[in-house]
């Protein structure tokens, strides 16, 4: 019997999705509007990107993807514009819950350009934001390097026989990632894309793609999967 290929480093993980998606397009990059990151962030969840995307796409439409005139409107306005998001009331308080944020800071400029710890507990401490979305309002709209935890990066490492157990805490993904992986905002913002767009495409959460994956030789998971018929 063959031997199973090694469980391949971070690093090694890193370059095989590179090599898989680095061409493909993400949807947040270092020039992407940061209130558009920070809306986006907060409508995506309990949802899929596209629902989301919809939702901000209405906002721009209708002129008001901005933090004042956002928080102009009423929370009936706000409520129709976001609908195909999802649970429109509930993401319409913690869009407003966020305008307040921001509100007291004086502008999102200030609110951004907090020390990133201060800016994540800042977040945190808001309703409705919870550590994954507070991760990726530090990463992606303030620039400033942190390491968002995911269902997908869960996945993604437990299938591969990776990090921690998938139920452990944020805290421990991410001191185990931050050991892993370089420290800087563009390494870690490409991280956590390449690791989204690979879930999305291949490592599906029923009847992934293990035929077309290039980490299928050393992915437990991939090993104990029935082949296609």
């Amino acid at each position: 019997m063959t031997a199973p290929a090694p469980l391949p480093s971070v690093p090694d993980l890193v370059a095989a999705l590179d090599r898989m998606h680095g061409a493909e397009r993400w949807h947040w990059t270092p020039e992407s509007d940061p209130f558009e990151v920070a809306v986006g962030a907060i409508l995506v969840q309990h949802t899929n990107w596209t629902n989301a995307e919809r939702a901000v796409d209405r906002l721009r439409d209708a002129g008001v993807l901005d933090p004042v005139r956002l928080g102009e409107l009423p929370d009936e306005s706000i409520e129709e514009l976001i609908r195909p998001s999802g649970q429109y009331r509930t993401k319409a308080r913690k869009l407003r819950a966020f305008l307040d944020l921001v509100a007291r800071h004086g502008s999102l400029e200030a609110l951004l350009a907090l020390p990133s710890d201060v800016l994540r507990e800042e977040l945190l401490a808001t309703w409705g934001i919870g550590e994954e979305t507070a991760d990726a309002i530090v990463l992606y709209a303030a620039g400033q390097p942190t390491i968002v935890v995911d269902a997908y990066t869960r996945r993604l490492f437990s299938r591969l026989g990776l990090g921690p157990p998938p139920a452990d805490p944020y805290a421990v993904w991410q001191a185990y990632l931050g050991a892993e992986l370089p420290g800087d905002t563009p390494a870690l913002a490409r991280f956590h894309a390449l690791v989204v767009l690979h879930a999305k495409r291949l490592c599906l959460a029923r009847r992934p793609r293990c035929g077309d994956c290039d980490l299928a030789p050393g992915c437990a998971f991939a090993r104990a999967a029935p082949l296609p018929p």
